[in-house]
């Protein structure tokens, strides 16, 4: 698909990318993101948690045509505020400095603090500043202590953040009540996948009757879809669940699996590939609390994989004129209903119903969109800083990259 983006426009610029863990759909967004800057002759960086490394983040990596130009740096990053913030801090400020970049880009809550206090902090004080929370601290629940200070934290960061990238009008929307500052330049920019992710996955002969992907932790439900599994043990064909991913809470939902009776139909296999997970699998449960636009629902549908989810954050921006489709977060007996439903459904139905939603996500959800956008969000911020004029390109950008 050609871009409609005149990269031109902007020239050749010099983007650092900073957030706190390399894993999940955020790390996949960068990853993304800065594979088609990359493709079109932009010169890209990341900086991020060294607790995280490992093959799978080098493979990804790896992925990013010619490589990071930048480079990469890393500091310890914890998700909850720690000591360690201070040397991250430090040691992203020195490495921007160095970098010398045009764009500071924060992704997640911690990326979004390093990339706005480093410019208190005079490192890299022309480059603009664009944040995307991704969720972040826009997941915690109004009203607690936690939550107001995570908004106290946004409110004060606000005025150094130059443009605000959103990645599903929800989020946006959770910005403005909590924040309030519309004053700012903003852009809802949705997440993308390549035209090669839009092919069915055949699942295998033994795969089981449903699968889970992503973090096990309570905010994504998978205590709620143990207790459903359990309810449909009543049935004459006892179903299996495959739970992929890792998390801090893998040992106490093993033990309630075991309380609720259905560890003997429950694995946990880890962490990998999504095509490799869905072979495991015939229907995509998605049960979460929270969310803001999760990858996994997006090439869940892509590939046309029969999903049950809840209606929260963006996940209804991602069935569209098929949002009547999802359900209430935290009702285990409606998600086992609708996964009852989901395995006694007409195969051909399920199929064309499968169908209409990917041509619908691939219609509105594509990589090069996605970079569109946050490319031109990164212009309007460049050209509204008024000692700050847009770069011209060093040489000829290369062709958008073909995916």
């Amino acid at each position: 698909m050609a871009s409609n983006f005149p990269d031109d426009a902007i020239g050749k610029l010099r983007i650092v990318h900073v957030f706190r863990a390399p894993l999940g759909g955020l790390f996949r967004h960068v990853v993304d993101l800065a594979g088609e800057q990359t493709a079109r002759g932009h010169d890209v960086g990341m900086f991020f948690d060294g607790s995280g490394l490992s093959s799978h983040v080098d493979e990804a990596l790896a992925t990013i045509p010619g490589g990071l130009r930048l480079g990469f740096e890393t500091a310890p990053i914890r998700r909850n505020p720690s000591p360690s913030d201070c040397v991250a801090l430090v040691r992203f400020g020195r490495w921007l400095s160095r970098a010398s970049p045009h764009v500071v880009h924060g992704h997640g809550s911690k990326g979004g603090v390093l990339a706005r206090l480093t410019r208190i902090a005079g490192c890299a004080p022309d480059a603009v500043r664009a944040y995307t929370p991704h969720g972040g601290s826009f997941n915690y629940r109004p009203g607690g202590a936690v939550h107001r200070l995570f908004m106290t934290v946004e409110r004060l960061l606000t005025p150094l953040t130059d443009v605000f990238l959103f990645e599903s009008a929800y989020i946006a929307s959770r910005f403005d009540a909590e924040v309030g500052d519309k004053t700012r330049l903003r852009r809802i920019v949705v997440n993308g996948l390549r035209p090669s992710e839009f092919r069915p996955v055949a699942p295998n002969a033994d795969a089981a009757e449903f699968v889970y992907v992503g973090e096990l932790r309570a905010v994504k439900g998978v205590d709620i879809l143990l207790e459903a599994t359990s309810r449909l043990g009543r049935r004459t064909r006892r179903p299996r669940l495959v739970l992929i991913g890792s998390g801090p809470e893998k040992d106490r939902l093993k033990e309630l699996a075991q309380r609720l009776g259905v560890l003997d139909r429950v694995s946990f296999p880890g962490v990998m590939s999504f095509r490799k997970a869905m072979a495991l699998g015939r229907i995509l449960v998605a049960p979460s609390r929270l969310e803001s636009l999760p990858y996994v629902v997006l090439e869940a549908a892509a590939s046309r994989v029969p999903i049950v989810a809840t209606a929260v954050g963006g996940v209804p921006e991602i069935f569209g004129a098929f949002a009547d489709r999802l359900g209430p977060c935290g009702d285990a007996a409606d998600l086992a209903r609708r996964m009852a439903n989901a395995l006694d459904q007409d195969p051909l139905q399920q199929e064309a119903e499968a169908a209409d939603l990917s041509r619908f996500v691939a219609g509105r959800f594509t990589i090069e969109s996605m970079a569109d956008g946050v490319l031109a969000g990164y212009r309007d911020a460049l050209a509204r800083r008024s000692d700050k004029t847009i770069p011209v390109a060093a040489q000829p950008l290369q062709p958008h990259a073909k995916s």
